[in-house]
């Protein structure tokens, strides 16, 4: 969490720093159809700064870029042109994403949120009592996946091979290879899966 709020306000840094942001602080503010009395008096910083500012001459601290921001509206790292990335995502239980096979009854939820090029992914499996997961094919080359039996007793076949848990335990594995998951106990089977794809080669 520190790592990626220090890389964000690096990027701040920098465009102030090499006086880039002078020109978004001006595109923005256009696109808001504010005038510089405007935005002076929405983010207190004065009009000639402002203006020396979209003009190249001065270079903020942060504290100023931060008001300015605040007046446009904008995160500090949008008025930098950084790519804005959200610190906290909630997932009500409503509103996970849930795929179930009609056939099978296998039912997968996405716990984490569903971020483009993420990398990782957090998901609970259930299996009804003797189904399957069916086979799932080998991932890329690097992608891992990380397993732990919520409830129940769990097969896994990994590449041919014959695993069996039981609640409570923990299987890693490497994803290059077919995999399938199997209810071999009585009742419900649940378990918790997280796929790292961000090593994918």
């Amino acid at each position: 969490m520190a790592e990626k709020s220090a890389t964000s306000v690096s990027g701040v840094v920098e465009a102030v720093s090499s006086g880039r942001l002078g020109g978004r602080v001006k595109e923005l503010r256009r696109e808001r159809g504010m005038t510089l009395e405007g935005l002076a008096g929405r983010s207190g910083v004065s009009r000639a700064m402002i203006s020396k500012l979209e003009r190249g001459e001065k270079n903020p601290t942060l504290v100023v870029a931060a008001r300015l921001a605040e007046g446009l509206g904008v995160t500090l790292s949008r008025l930098a042109g950084a790519e804005e990335r959200r610190e906290v995502v909630v997932v009500p239980r409503e509103r996970r994403m849930v795929m179930r096979d009609p056939e099978t009854g296998f039912e997968r939820q996405l716990l984490s949120p569903a971020f483009a090029g993420q990398g990782v992914e957090f998901v609970r499996n259930v299996v009804p009592e003797g189904g399957t997961s069916g086979e799932f094919p080998a991932h890329r080359r690097g992608v891992q996946e990380h397993i732990v039996v919520e409830k129940g007793d769990l097969g896994a076949t990994l590449g041919g091979e014959e695993y069996r848990l039981r609640e409570g335990d923990a299987l890693y594995f490497e994803a290059d290879v077919p995999h399938r998951f199997d209810n071999v106990g009585a009742g419900e089977c649940s378990y918790y899966l997280v796929i790292n794809s961000a090593g994918a080669r």
